[in-house]
C-alpha cells in the first residue's frame, strides 16, 4: 500500500496544479483574486467550502493518529494539505503512517478495563 499511497499523493500534488500553474502565472499569488473566483458562483463555492472543511478534518486526523502513533514528521503532510490540498496531503499522510508503522495497526490501542472506563468519562 506504501507504494500505492506514494503515488496518489504525488497525482494529489500534479493534477490540482496542473489547472492552477496557469492561474498562478496569468494572476501572481493574487489571494483576494483567488477567493473572488473560488467563491464566484454556487458549484464553485460547494467545492472550495467542502475542500476547506475537508482540509480542517484531515488537520485533526492527522493530529489524532499522528500523536497517538507517535510519528515524527507530521509537518510534512500538514504542508501538503495546506500548500496543495487535501488530494496530497491525505496519502502523504497515509504513506507516513504506513511507512513508520511497518506493517503493524497503527494508532490503535489495546482497549484494557481502564481505557475503556476514560474513554465514558468514568
Amino acid at each position: 500500500m506504501r507504494r500505492l499511497y506514494l503515488a496518489l499523493a504525488f497525482l494529489g500534488a500534479v493534477v490540482p496544479y496542473w489547472q492552477f500553474l496557469p492561474w498562478l502565472t496569468a494572476h501572481g499569488p493574487n489571494l483576494r483574486l483567488l477567493f473572488t473566483e473560488l467563491f464566484l458562483g454556487h458549484v464553485s463555492a460547494f467545492f472550495g467550502l467542502d475542500a476547506i472543511l475537508s482540509a480542517v478534518v484531515l488537520f485533526v486526523f492527522i493530529w489524532h493518529e499522528g500523536t497517538t502513533g507517535k510519528m515524527r514528521t507530521l509537518w510534512l503532510p500538514v504542508t501538503a494539505t495546506c500548500v496543495i490540498g487535501v488530494s496530497c496531503g491525505l496519502p502523504l499522510f497515509l504513506y507516513l503512517r504506513e511507512r513508520q508503522g511497518s506493517g503493524r495497526r497503527f494508532g490503535h490501542r489495546e482497549y484494557s478495563h481502564e481505557s475503556r472506563a476514560h474513554d465514558h468519562g468514568v
